[in-house]
């Protein structure tokens, strides 16, 4: 415990699922958090009361990540409460599944806009209050590299966009001493991709170690790139599937 003592960081997404078990996680080292929500002010209040209880410093902000108005208030409010931003984890995001015919154009921007635009108006507002040590950490998929059922293709050309960009900006911001990283989560224990839900028995089937992923799991990798131990990777996409894409 302590490795980001002194530090500040914001979670997108942070009021449930993978989201908010990276929030507790980076308090529990020590981070003050600020985590934003959409739509489930109730369950980032959860995630703030526990945090505090705990010892930590935390509070929510409401951003819709498909505002960029809201996505960039956010970052102000971060700076403002906490008087500074060393990690970002761009953790907001969405998904439909729908093939090529059924696919509307609205579903297609709504997925766009908070799975790639609201990751960039983060990263490139939250890096104006970054030095040397700067962190971001962007949650991806692997559905980036495969989509492994019918109907995933925008969500995985959302994510191969976020793939994109984290190399791209580990050149940008690697002479400031900034990194930055995507973590590729695939079947996790979550609201969305519940490991007792429609799809849980086919990916099973793809799982090496037969069992979905937990929140915990994810938030561990994160603390380990947000932390001085993760200095020297940027620019990484890394699996954590429990051996689907082995």
């Amino acid at each position: 415990m302590g490795t980001l003592k002194g530090k500040v960081a914001l979670v997108t997404g942070g009021s449930r699922g993978i989201g908010a078990a990276i929030a507790r996680r980076l308090a529990h080292e020590g981070a003050a958090v600020v985590v934003t929500y959409a739509a489930s002010p109730a369950k980032a209040a959860e995630v703030v009361h526990a945090i505090e209880a705990a010892g930590g410093r935390a509070t929510a902000v409401r951003a819709d990540s498909a505002d960029a108005e809201a996505v960039r208030s956010a970052v102000a409010q971060t700076v403002k409460t906490f008087g500074r931003l060393d990690v970002l984890v761009n953790n907001a995001g969405v998904a439909a599944l729908a093939t090529l015919d059924q696919s509307s154009l609205e579903e297609f921007d709504r997925l766009m806009a908070v799975n790639v635009r609201g990751l960039f108006v983060a990263a490139q507002e939250a890096v104006r209050h970054m030095g040397e040590g700067g962190r971001i950490i962007n949650i991806g998929s692997i559905a980036s590299d495969g989509a492994p059922i019918p109907g995933m293709a925008v969500y995985a050309a959302s994510k191969g966009a976020v793939a994109g960009l984290t190399r791209g900006w580990a050149r940008d911001l690697g002479p400031r001493g900034i990194t930055v990283n995507n973590i590729q989560p695939g079947p996790i224990d979550t609201d969305m991709n519940p490991a007792d839900g429609p799809l849980a028995a086919t990916m099973k089937g793809h799982i090496a170690v037969q069992r979905y992923g937990q929140g915990d799991e994810v938030a561990s990798m994160v603390a380990y790139l947000a932390g001085p131990e993760g200095a020297f990777v940027t620019g990484a996409n890394l699996k954590i599937d429990g051996g689907v894409t082995a």
